[in-house]
């Protein structure tokens, strides 16, 4: 990674956002100049994408070679910019030695599509074909986003329209691992606006309660994130759980998850708290049992602390466990990864999410293990997974992820994280409290409109008033949802 920029010219076009999105599957932290001056195109590399009516054609030049090409398009009013991005992402992947697992897919939500080609009747086969043709997804990947399509269609199938989730944000974690570049805040740096933002957060839930009541709508799932909600201290996690219980039907909700998340923020007082408040479901995030990778991310946690978090759960009576997994740590290996694994199938937790290292500027530590990701790329754990009961149920990518891979979401039949699939799929309106939380309204007409709170704690409490302003929307929304 480094500040140098790559100059694109586009030519007749205004494809930015693909192209870009195209040459970051080569180049993840790269950093690009865009121009429409062809006397841009200086130094040792650069991209020309042009469109000059029916014919498209780029020029890349990587180390001082530059490689053409050009095609004639039938209906360029329609296909310039994916066949544009085609041309460029073939002379990347011959010159670079990269053959992307999901092609020249850029979206985040593959299933999405599969999702709803089988909506509209088409068979395995025939999906296949028309992705394979269209994005040039390797064989792998189409059979996972199948399977994962046909694992949760019946719960999206069984979700009520007039229904909502509820998001809470607690942007608090005990440190910073040295790959987050998530807006997050340490304990230490951030005690003194803890009051302050457990007051403000309970206030909003108030209000987000008013609007729920006033349109007539139920909550189906409520989603603690962040950070780590158990960074928290017990108290404060009652204060603001109870203010959940107090304004929100809880009746209603099918599903009550916490991240529980970081070991080292475990305790035996805060697991009573959430147990007692209602909630079915939490996660315990190792990341890795493997000690030696664990100081490389400055965790503060061993993988012996990991596994006593996660059997306090099980003591307690958690009956649906997520343990979180990173594929590519820092200095982790294949061999590593999949010992860390077969710890945790033995630990037999109901669902196992596996993320593949993303790579962001954000980030203090911006190195990863890509051979560890491209030794992984045609999931060989795949199997240990299926052997073991688990399905993979929700998927997603992200940008600048280690040699493009996803992160996965497996789980035991019944098991099924509803908030992850519904967020996923962009098929219900989610209510986000706290700061960094995004509203995302979901219209009956398909239209989505999102709403993002303050990043920061310091601008979240400071401009509460004029946050909520932002809220009207909410309620014209829920009103036609209802």
């Amino acid at each position: 990674m480094n500040d140098h920029k790559m100059p694109v010219i586009l030519i007749g076009n205004s494809f930015k956002y693909e192209i870009e999105s195209t040459l970051k599957i080569f180049f993840h932290t790269d950093r690009f100049s865009f121009s429409d001056n062809i006397s841009d195109a200086v130094g040792d590399s650069f991209v020309v994408a042009g469109c000059d009516g029916a014919r498209i054609y780029t020029d890349v030049k990587l180390s001082g070679v530059i490689s053409s090409d050009e095609k004639i398009l039938k209906d360029p009013d329609n296909t310039a910019e994916l066949e544009l991005c085609r041309l460029i992402y073939r002379i990347l992947s011959k010159r670079t030695g990269i053959i992307p697992p999901w092609g020249l897919m850029t979206g985040i939500r593959p299933v999405k599509k599969v999702t709803e080609l089988i909506k509209q009747g088409k068979n395995k086969a025939e999906i296949f074909t028309i992705l394979k043709e269209k994005y040039e997804i390797s064989q792998s990947r189409l059979e996972l986003a199948w399977e994962t399509a046909v694992n949760q269609l019946p719960l999206l199938q069984n979700m009520d329209s007039s229904t909502v989730s509820l998001y809470v944000s607690i942007p608090f974690c005990p440190s910073r691992c040295s790959y987050c570049s998530f807006v997050s805040h340490s304990v230490e740096s951030a005690v003194k606006l803890m009051p302050e933002y457990v007051e403000a957060l309970c206030r909003e839930l108030k209000i987000i309660s008013g609007l729920v009541k006033d349109s007539g709508v139920k909550i189906d799932t409520i989603y603690f994130g962040g950070g780590t909600p158990t960074s928290l201290s017990a108290d404060d996690l009652r204060i603001i759980m109870e203010c959940v219980a107090e304004n929100f039907d809880l009746d209603s909700v099918r599903e009550y998850c916490v991240e529980a998340g970081r070991p080292d923020t475990i305790t035996r007082e805060k697991l009573h708290v959430i147990k007692e408040l209602g909630v079915q479901r939490i996660s315990v995030n190792p990341q890795t049992l493997n000690d030696d990778v664990l100081k490389v991310i400055r965790r503060k946690h061993s993988a012996e602390d990991a596994v006593r978090s996660y059997r306090l759960a099980r003591e307690i009576g958690f009956r649906t466990i997520n343990t979180d997994l990173i594929l590519g740590l820092p200095s982790d290996t294949l061999e590593s990864f999949e010992l860390t694994l077969k710890q945790i199938v033995d630990l037999a937790p109901e669902n196992i999410t596996i993320h593949t290292l993303t790579v962001k500027r954000g980030a203090s530590s911006s190195e990863g293990s890509l051979s560890l990701a491209r030794n992984a790329s045609d999931l060989p754990y795949m199997e240990l997974l299926r052997q073991n009961g688990y399905l993979p149920y929700y998927l997603y990518r992200q940008k600048n992820t280690l040699d493009n891979l996803e992160n996965v979401g497996y789980s035991f039949k019944g098991h099924e994280c509803l908030y992850n699939i519904f967020i996923m799929d962009e098929s219900q309106t989610i209510l986000g409290a706290g700061c960094a939380a995004s509203t995302k309204l979901v219209y009956p007409d398909g239209r989505i409109t999102r709403i993002h709170n303050y990043k920061y704690p310091y601008e979240y409490i400071r401009s509460f008033d004029t946050l909520m302003e932002k809220k009207k929307e909410i309620s014209q929304c829920l009103k036609k949802i209802r």
